[in-house]
């Protein structure tokens, strides 16, 4: 991504910045992903019911969410791709920020909502039939892993997008635990180890929402991202740029996953603005390649 001089995110593709254009693989992966997750959801809804398998339904309650995750995902990218306001002069890049603590969140109360349930169970063991309940996580395991391919590369540089993908992740580990415990109520009888799996479910799903949770709210705290070291980029800067004497008051945060941008102060010798736009261009490009600082505000100082 680039600026223009208004501070405008555009796109360096060929779209020229039409939010039609705006993260396309990402939003055609995630249709495939709503459409799978949501016939999925509601086969082992249906599943876990026949079959009286609280696993079963907890992963079914899981992918409820997964597809309400998915679909927000979805609107965060397409809202994202809006062109920037006189009011929100940044543009809509947030929401996908938004969008992935919004998902952290819904992973939080699932998992109190499956805890719940497995100490009831816990308590009071109920029979589960066993043998459909095999087949139904296979078909879901295959669903997971599908969809979990499908994000995979997407989510990358993308924290909505990788919101959707530990999702499906966690889900697809959680099809694996339904799996084994089909298999041991089958062959022994052992119906504990249905609640037992709802609670390594709960486990999973606390460990992946608590760091989604924490990545956004990191990045709506405007915190320095992790690959930047705010000491590091001065000294570079100073080292690197010839005419540059010393920078201070440096700021450095994500607007989006993968967009960043930098203000800090810049100390020169009583230079004409020519010389002082040589020295900005050549500071943009070293904080451009090496720390991917697509927007940096320079204010000069002599």
């Amino acid at each position: 991504m680039a600026f223009d001089h208004d501070h405008r995110p555009k796109s360096s593709g060929p779209s020229g910045g039409d939010p039609a254009h705006h993260r396309p693989m990402e939003r055609r992966r995630l249709s495939y992903c709503i459409w799978l997750t949501g016939g999925m959801m509601v086969a082992e809804a249906i599943g876990g019911w026949l079959v009286n398998s609280l696993a079963l339904l907890s992963d079914a309650g899981h992918m409820l969410t997964h597809c309400f995750a998915l679909l927000v995902s979805f609107l965060a990218i397409v809202f994202a791709g809006r062109p920037a306001t006189s009011r929100v002069s940044y543009g809509f890049y947030r929401l996908e920020i938004l969008a992935a603590l919004f998902n952290g969140l819904t992973l939080l109360a699932i998992a109190v909502g499956i805890a719940i349930a497995a100490y009831a169970r816990i308590v009071h063991p109920e029979p589960v039939n066993a043998v459909p309940m095999f087949w139904v996580a296979l078909l879901g395991l295959a669903v997971n892993i599908a969809t979990s391919v499908l994000l995979r590369d997407a989510g990358r540089d993308d924290l909505n997008v990788k919101g959707a993908y530990l999702h499906m992740l966690g889900d697809a580990w959680s099809s694996v635990g339904v799996l084994a415990g089909a298999l041991l109520m089958w062959r022994w009888g052992w119906y504990l180890v249905d609640p037992l799996l709802a609670v390594g479910i709960c486990c999973l799903i606390l460990v992946w929402s608590w760091r989604l949770i924490r990545d956004a709210v990191l990045v709506l705290m405007e915190a320095t991202p992790p690959h930047i070291d705010v000491e590091h980029v001065r000294a570079m800067l100073v080292r690197e740029v010839p005419g540059i004497a010393d920078v201070h008051d440096i700021h450095a945060w994500a607007i989006t996953s993968g967009l960043y941008a930098m203000t800090a102060h810049v100390r020169v010798a009583d230079l004409p603005i020519s010389e002082t736009m040589r020295i900005r261009a050549a500071a943009a490009k070293l904080l451009d390649d090496r720390f991917d600082i697509t927007h940096a505000i320079l204010q000069f100082e002599c």
